[in-house]
């Protein structure tokens, strides 16, 4: 990323934002696309590959090296990926990368489908626990994606202790070497009163409706690229070529959908507080932005996760929901704070949005909950669920 965006400053969006466009449209433009294009070689690497796979001389000489290549390339796909700023995350890529690891290992040892639930179960913890310096959360993420659709009632009993292990040695080791700052500042927040809970319940549903909206984006895009690739013949390389285009395209007039880490996110959590924090109309557009960018770079086979655009789109809706209630509140009873700050609601909208879009309810609420700290946040957020 670093290399990629060289003399841009960590605030990345918010630089590019004060920024003469004539000055930046093309890094903005042309990077985004050029990751793309090594994404989309890389591909066509992957089905090179897949063709050896499938052949019977390469079941007899070589296989397991073969497969074992598959993991490795798509974690360098997910780092050109985000490293280029297109809009998707690290942490989908994380968890890819654990689950491979574990998968390969289960494959040298007996009773390969329950050690290899038990493994893959602590190598999903991992890259959550990892990724979010949350090592509980990565625990209940591993049962919630894992071990729950498996069925894996007959794993062995050692599993859950696997899980809590991985997870507590992953973000152990995450701290030791990329630092203990949280993922992002949680910023200072009162909640008012139980009085407003149903504005909490409201603004779960508008998050569903947001995850609804994104996911069947996610589907048309989809369907478009093969459908594009199948009658024109495309190769490989085009399609997450374009999908970088149109992020950049999208990122000339919102360069905050550009990933940065969480950066953005930041941001967003601090409306309000600061001179450089967009405002509830900028930030309704950067959701709408956000939204379509990143269905579009899943949709077209760039490499990367779901869950930190979720965390942005739900942080951007919640605080559109938060400031917008507070207008209201205060035009019909001045002089009176009778919600929460828009903070509150954006950290209850992050969370609302990624277990909807993620189905992973029990994960975001804990992982909420290691990263304020705070019991009080609990009640609004199972509210929103």
């Amino acid at each position: 990323h670093e290399w990629a965006w060289a003399g841009t400053p960590n605030e990345g969006a918010a630089w590019l934002r004060s920024q003469k466009l004539a000055d930046t449209w093309h890094r903005i433009l042309l990077i985004p696309v050029a990751g793309g294009v090594i994404v989309g070689m890389m591909h066509g690497l992957l089905e090179v590959l897949s063709q050896i796979r499938q052949s019977s001389s390469s079941q007899q000489q070589g296989f397991d090296l073969v497969a074992g290549v598959f993991p490795t390339i798509k974690a360098i796909q997910a780092a050109v990926t985000l490293g280029t700023g297109c809009s998707l995350g690290p942490e989908g890529p994380s968890v890819d990368i654990g689950k491979s690891c574990a998968n390969g290992f289960s494959l040298t040892m007996e009773n390969n489908r329950e050690r290899r639930i038990a493994l893959v179960a602590a190598g999903a913890a991992s890259g959550i626990s990892s990724g979010f310096n949350a090592a509980v959360a990565g625990c209940v993420f591993a049962i919630e994606t894992v071990l729950r659709p498996l069925r894996a009632e007959n794993s062995p009993p050692f599993t859950t202790a696997m899980i809590i292990l991985a997870s507590v040695i992953s973000s152990t080791v995450s701290s030791a070497l990329l630092g203990t700052e949280p993922a992002f500042t949680v910023p200072s927040y009162d909640l008012k009163s139980a009085a407003e809970l149903p504005l909490y319940l409201i603004l779960g549903m508008l998050c569903g409706i947001v995850s609804v909206v994104f996911t069947r984006l996610v589907s048309w895009f989809t369907k478009a690229f093969e459908f594009i690739k199948e009658k024109y013949g495309l190769p490989s390389v085009i399609c997450p070529a374009l999908g970088g285009l149109g992020a950049g395209m999208i990122a000339l007039k919102y360069p905050g959908i550009l990933y940065w880490g969480f950066t953005n996110v930041n941001e967003i959590l601090h409306t309000g507080k600061t001179l450089s924090a967009p405002g509830i109309w900028l930030l309704t557009q950067l959701a709408a932005a956000k939204v379509v960018a990143t269905a579009l770079c899943k949709g077209s086979g760039l490499v990367g996760g779901l869950y930190a655009p979720s965390l942005m789109m739900g942080a951007a809706v919640g605080a559109v929901f938060g400031g917008s209630a507070a207008k209201l509140t205060n035009s019909a009873i001045p002089g009176i704070a009778a919600v929460a700050q828009p903070q509150a609601y954006a950290l209850v909208g992050m969370a609302a949005t990624l277990a909807s879009v993620c189905s992973v309810p029990l994960t975001s609420v804990l992982l909420l909950f290691e990263l304020t700290k705070d019991y009080r946040i609990l009640l609004p957020l199972m509210v929103s669920f």
